[in-house]
């Protein structure tokens, strides 16, 4: 049997037709007799109980992973919509996914990390292949949760990450993890996929530095409270009108930051993008989804429609230089929401899409989702980003 693959998605507005039609059209396109695994990605206009109940119950309640998006991304679509789902259905002697979560990131992190790590030992083999990872994209830091992983793991050789972070449609209210048949928030699902299989992936952004370069000179964990010796929000002010500024969700569609790129990410790129899910306007203080230094040195950056579209362009090159002529069995797309509507008119957004899975292979199993921020490794180093689009193809 080897492996077999379907997507199927659905825009229907009910959560119980939603489900079973996004299921079934996964089901019929890979010629699935009896689902192993299910990826699933929705938007937050549907009641997530009931859509994850219908998927379950349409999959025969195949272990399932995944997480609400801005939007979905799948064989000729990207949308970002209130209403869609994408499900990505598996059938595999040769792959094997195995399951583990944790709830309370913004409490601590780490001890999130922690938890998955000892339910994931006993499943850890010479055969793992990488782990996908769905947190919550307004309560994560995940410096503090992948160093808790790994350090707990103790594995002896490096284990790739790939995903993203949960979404809400620029609402920055409350997003949704999912894993297996239960729904929750402030949380993490991670997948681990072992078996016969390689990988290939690519990561690459399209933001440029603006203004002057700038220090952080007081921050604890997550959150930064000074630039410059200012309250981080007086600093925006030079970047942001008042509008922008009280409607947050469009501050940080059009300022993000930028932090020099560490020396070991070499032939990434200049800098490290930051989206700041959250802030404080009483407190002044704002978020970021890793750990902030006092000292770092930073610049603001915005994205860049150009650079956006030569990076897609050249993921498939990659891709494609990687893989050579072997088969790829599915390719899974995480792209962050400030790359989506909000930046590219729907016109370019489809077209770009469509050069990228045209010269990937457009016949392909492809799924994947909007998110507030992306997870994947460069080097041999799991790094969370913004504003960047990763490719991974499994062949």
């Amino acid at each position: 049997m080897a492996t077999r693959v379907g997507v199927g998605t659905s825009h229907h507005r009910n959560p119980e037709q939603a489900g079973k039609e996004a299921v079934e059209q996964a089901i019929s396109a890979g010629d699935i007799r009896a689902p192993d695994f299910v990826f699933m990605f929705a938007s937050v206009g549907y009641h997530q109980e009931a859509l994850i109940e219908a998927v379950n119950q349409a999959s025969g309640g195949a272990p399932l992973s995944g997480c609400s998006g801005e939007g979905i991304i799948s064989i000729g679509q990207a949308d970002e919509s209130n209403f869609s789902v994408a499900t990505m259905v598996i059938q595999s002697d040769e792959l094997f996914f195995k399951n583990a979560d944790a709830r309370g990131l913004n409490q601590n992190s780490a001890l999130c990390g922690e938890k998955i790590a000892r339910d994931l030992i006993p499943h850890i083999s010479n055969e793992a292949i990488g782990l996908f990872v769905f947190a919550d994209g307004l309560t994560l830091n995940f410096d503090r949760f992948r160093d808790a992983l790994e350090g707990n793991l103790k594995v002896d050789r490096f284990i790739p990450m790939f995903g993203g972070s949960a979404a809400d449609n620029w609402e920055m209210k409350r997003t949704y993890q999912y894993c297996n048949n239960r729904v929750f928030s402030d949380g993490a699902v991670c997948t681990l996929m072992s078996g016969k299989a390689q990988i290939a992936w690519v990561v690459n952004h399209g933001c440029i530095p603006i203004g002057a370069e700038h220090e952080i000179t007081r921050c604890e964990g997550n959150t930064i409270y000074e630039i410059d010796s200012m309250p981080v929000l007086e600093v925006f002010k030079e970047y942001l009108d008042e509008e922008e500024i009280n409607n947050w969700s469009s501050a940080v569609v059009n300022l993000c930051l930028g932090f020099k790129a560490p020396t070991t990410m070499e032939g990434y790129d200049d800098y490290l993008i930051r989206f700041m899910p959250t802030k404080d306007d009483e407190k002044g203080w704002i978020t970021i989804s890793t750990e902030a230094e006092n000292g770092a040195r930073i610049s603001m950056t915005r994205r860049d429609q150009e650079k956006i579209a030569n990076g897609v362009r050249n993921a498939a090159s990659q891709i494609q230089e990687a893989i050579g002529n072997r088969a790829i069995k599915m390719v899974l797309h995480f792209d962050c929401a400030g790359r989506g509507k909000v930046v590219l008119r729907d016109q370019l957004k489809n077209q770009l899409l469509k050069e990228l899975q045209e010269k990937i292979g457009s016949s392909i199993p492809w799924v994947g989702f909007y998110t507030y921020g992306e997870i994947g490794p460069v080097g041999n180093r799991n790094y969370f980003h913004n504003y960047t689009a990763i490719i991974l193809a499994v062949y």
